[in-house]
């Protein structure tokens, strides 16, 4: 007997988009064409605007924005920007008081402290801690209607285990791959500059990240963007070879197993849908 019910396949709708990602400013758009969440707002309030508009989506149907830690690659245009378009801006709470100190707030927009995870439209957006060297750092996890997950974890020293975990239940996951050790240590930086990016609360490098891959394909992770690349210390061929390299060498295959692409510094038109 037939059930009288019609059943329709559930059509992914879900999109991630990179606005922007490096040591110049990183914002990245995740949603669908209806509603989303920026996580950070790391260029003018303009040049996100545009950003934007080359993909299609229109930032007022932006629910939300959420910063990841203060440094100003990550909120550059964030008080423009939310002031006017109202925004409600989410971070955790040492990255707020960070944020009113350096004047990145207004009374224009709602500015909210994120505990562990929060209700945006449909979508539920967690926390994670970072180690990193500001106030308390963030990444963050987006859930979708349909269950999908999308996770954007960079300026981190280390992987911590809670980030691991949060990126194993992820079905898209930016992962930062910063800088070639050997082109930091050679390149033009001043020392204690170089010291810090090398700490553990500086940056991921690409070995570094390259290393965690294997486990997160096989948890699930199907694509993979590398994200935060510097300019200087770093070339997307090389981050992207290296960790194609490591999954090669885990048995795993491109285009089957996963996708694997390096977060461009300024957008190039083209979403992911996960």
């Amino acid at each position: 007997m037939y059930s009288r019910f019609l059943y329709k396949e559930v059509i992914k709708v879900a999109k991630f988009v990179t606005l922007f990602s490096s040591s110049s400013g990183n914002s990245y758009y995740i949603g669908s064409s209806g509603q989303g969440v920026l996580i950070d707002a790391g260029r003018s309030c303009k040049q996100i605007e545009l950003a934007m508009q080359s993909n299609n989506l229109d930032l007022r149907r932006v629910q939300a924005v959420f910063v990841t830690h203060e440094h100003s690659d990550h909120c550059q245009g964030l008080k423009v920007l939310a002031s006017r378009y109202g925004f409600t801006v989410y971070a955790s709470e040492g990255t707020l008081n960070a944020l009113e100190r350096a004047d990145r707030l207004s009374s224009r927009f709602t500015a909210d402290v994120i505990e562990s995870k929060v209700s945006i439209g449909d979508m539920l957006i967690e926390r994670h801690n970072t180690p990193h060297d500001s106030a308390e750092s963030c990444a963050y996890s987006v859930i979708t209607p349909d269950g999908s997950r999308a996770i954007v974890a960079t300026d981190m020293g280390i992987m911590l285990p809670n980030i691991r975990e949060a990126i194993k239940k992820s079905t898209l996951a930016v992962i930062e791959s910063n800088h070639d050790i050997e082109m930091l240590k050679f390149g033009p930086y001043p020392y204690v500059l170089k010291q810090r990016i090398l700490s553990n609360k500086g940056h991921l490098c690409n070995q570094a990240c390259a290393d965690e891959l294997a486990d997160f394909v096989k948890s699930g992770v199907s694509r993979i963007v590398l994200g935060h690349l510097s300019k200087e210390n770093n070339t997307p061929t090389l981050a992207y070879n290296t960790s194609l390299k490591a999954l090669t060498e885990a048995g795993m295959k491109e285009g089957l197993d996963f996708t694997l692409e390096v977060a461009p510094p300024d957008t190039n038109g083209k979403s992911i849908i996960f």
